[in-house]
């Protein structure tokens, strides 16, 4: 049978179209099998990528590898004994660092000169975190100096956290969540005082020095609920600016107005003027000295060790001039790092025990934070301290926080200088037994 030329052309073209038609479907779904490979690889990605972004969540000044933080501290000016501060928390970050430092990110401390001048400070404080985008403000030092930069921080919502002052405002958690202490509050300390006054010396005529500012008036307002309906035993209260060259003339004031018990509020510049002024005209009164002046070397040698015995101060660090410490573990740990990063240093000035011990506590926070070290996180954890043993700090004394106490350390022990150390004596004195006392007296105004 013999097949014509138009049948075998028909039969040719119907094969190709069915040939084309499989082709196509083919094609057909292997590209829709490419796209829904494209698709998964995509979708994996975004997976992967948001696991890492909720594993490792960034704020400003945190990278894999650097975890950047800013302070202001007074290496000039009338409050420049406490430089060494900003020094101690140098070192202790660069002894952190060399050990690989944390999670495996180094700590930058950017720290800068304000002078102790609160217009210096808000300018420093606008650079860090404007221009170094720094992740927290850590330690910056001065009551004047940080309410300066108190509500610009509280704004931006940026760390301001364990200032180097004792004001009481620190602990305002409701309506500055951003900010937090580290020492006992001063109102807590000068409590101590007047209850180991009213029980000591009941009959004393109190002479007050204190510096003008929130800083001062801190520590009096305390002094005065302390006292209670005995506020009038103070008998004297004069001021000093941080401008003032001396205050050798308050120092006369107080002397005449009779007082026998002498209240030493003031920096470590004027403290140690006034403590050898009085001594200088004769003036041998019990005196009391705020714990942020009761430095054996910064203020009581320039002062004159004899001149400086039987000062009373407060307490919750170990002094490192005190022979009971040197067998004790954290003081040799501390005494090896002043060995290898600050040498040459003065191992009296306690400067270099507190700024360790805040260091400490600033690492710690750090380290809880993981990898979320965002500003929100370094707040969370701050505020979830529970009951921190920090090196350094007396026995009986630890740090605890919550969302609902920003006062780290809320204890004191009480102690007197011999002539060469400060001696303690009596028991750790608790915040909550101090204000207890202290509303169980009313208090009396006195201007």
């Amino acid at each position: 049978m013999k097949i014509s030329e138009t049948e075998f052309d028909i039969g040719s073209q119907t094969a190709q179209m069915n040939l084309l038609e499989d082709l196509a479907m083919k094609l057909r779904v292997t590209t829709a099998r490419m796209h829904a490979r494209a698709i998964a690889l995509a979708i994996s990605t975004l997976l992967v990528a948001s696991g890492a972004q909720a594993a490792n969540r960034y704020g400003p000044g945190v990278s894999d590898s650097e975890i950047k933080i800013g302070q202001t501290m007074p290496y000039s000016g009338p409050a420049s004994a406490y430089g060494t501060i900003g020094k101690a928390e140098a070192a202790y970050f660069k002894m952190i660092n060399d050990e690989g430092g944390i999670h495996g990110r180094k700590i930058n401390l950017i720290s800068l000169d304000d002078g102790y001048s609160p217009p210096k400070t808000v300018e420093q404080i606008r650079k860090l975190v404007e221009q170094d985008n720094v992740l927290l403000v850590f330690q910056s030092l001065g009551t004047p100096t940080n309410t300066a930069v108190h509500k610009y921080l509280n704004a931006k919502k940026v760390p301001q956290l364990f200032v180097a002052t004792g004001a009481t405002k620190w602990g305002d958690y409701k309506e500055y969540p951003w900010t937090m202490g580290w020492q006992p509050n001063y109102q807590t300390e000068a409590k101590a005082y007047a209850a180991y006054i009213l029980k000591h010396y009941p009959d004393a005529k109190i002479g007050v020095l204190y510096q003008y500012d929130d800083y001062g008036k801190d520590y009096l307002r305390g002094f005065k609920e302390g006292l209670g309906r005995k506020a009038s035993m103070i008998v004297k209260a004069v001021s000093y600016e941080t401008t003032d060259p001396t205050v050798g003339s308050q120092i006369l004031e107080l002397k005449d107005s009779g007082a026998n018990v002498f209240f030493n509020v003031s920096t470590p510049k004027f403290a140690a003027q006034a403590i050898r002024k009085a001594y200088e005209i004769g003036w041998h009164p019990v005196q009391f000295l705020n714990n942020v002046s009761a430095n054996v070397g910064s203020v009581l040698k320039p002062a004159g060790l004899e001149a400086s015995k039987g000062i009373i101060t407060a307490q919750y660090l170990k002094d490192p001039t005190d022979p009971q410490w040197k067998n004790d573990a954290d003081y040799r740990a501390w005494l090896a790092w002043m060995e290898k990063y600050n040498p040459g240093a003065d191992r009296k000035d306690g400067n270099y025990v507190y700024g360790y011990a805040v260091a400490y506590t600033m690492a710690q926070v750090l380290k809880n934070c993981g990898d979320d070290l965002t500003r929100e996180n370094i707040m969370r954890q701050a505020a979830n301290l529970k009951n921190l043993d920090v090196p350094m700090l007396l026995p009986g004394i630890r740090i605890g926080t919550s969302p609902t106490d920003y006062y780290p350390i809320e204890s004191v022990r009480l102690a007197k200088f011999d002539g060469e150390k400060f001696e303690l004596f009596g028991n750790v004195i608790q915040a909550d037994a101090m204000n207890r006392y202290a509303q169980a007296l009313p208090v009396q105004v006195v201007n």
